[in-house]
């Protein structure tokens, strides 16, 4: 498989309640398909969300974005654009980032969350110099993510649930 060039095709998802940032590293093949983050089938992101807030897990966009917002998460990605080898992070090229600093300038957030370590690597490379926010790096939901286990997923994605409460500020 060939490097690719790709755009980032999502909108951020967050509003004037987000308390929690989640940032990925660049929507994949089946993410970009789906038209949504976290879109492979075999992704355990929406699972282990719906798992901490004890529902069912959302199905369509829409019903991601509201359980996002109900939940004060903002949702977006490091990259804005790269050059990249299907789904693997580590192919990445010529990194191009989002400007993350306008959705802290937006909305209340406390606490910033990298899903994997090239995203934290890259939002600690070109994002914390403009944020002056340190991110806690939480492990990859990715299938190709086998190595992490379903219950060490749901225990340090358990990270983000004091800054999802009503009275968290």
């Amino acid at each position: 498989m060939e490097l690719q060039y790709v755009s980032h095709p999502l909108e951020p998802v967050y509003d004037e309640r987000s308390r929690v940032l989640l940032l990925g590293t660049m929507p994949s093949p089946k993410s970009r398909e789906s038209g949504f983050y976290y879109g492979h089938p075999r992704n355990r992101f929406w699972p282990v969300l719906a798992q901490l807030f004890q529902e069912p897990v959302p199905g369509q966009t829409q019903q991601k974005k509201d359980f996002c917002l109900r939940h004060r998460i903002a949702l977006w990605d490091v990259l804005a654009s790269c050059w990249i080898r299907g789904a693997g992070d580590g192919s990445i090229r010529d990194p191009q980032v989002n400007p993350v600093e306008q959705i802290l300038a937006q909305a209340p957030v406390q606490a910033v969350f990298t899903t994997g370590r090239k995203a934290d690597e890259l939002y600690r490379r070109y994002c914390l110099p403009k944020t002056g926010r340190e991110a806690i790096c939480l492990p990859s939901t990715s299938p190709a993510n086998c190595a992490c286990s379903w219950e060490r997923l749901v225990q340090e994605y358990g990270a983000i649930l004091p800054f999802c409460k009503e009275d968290c500020l």
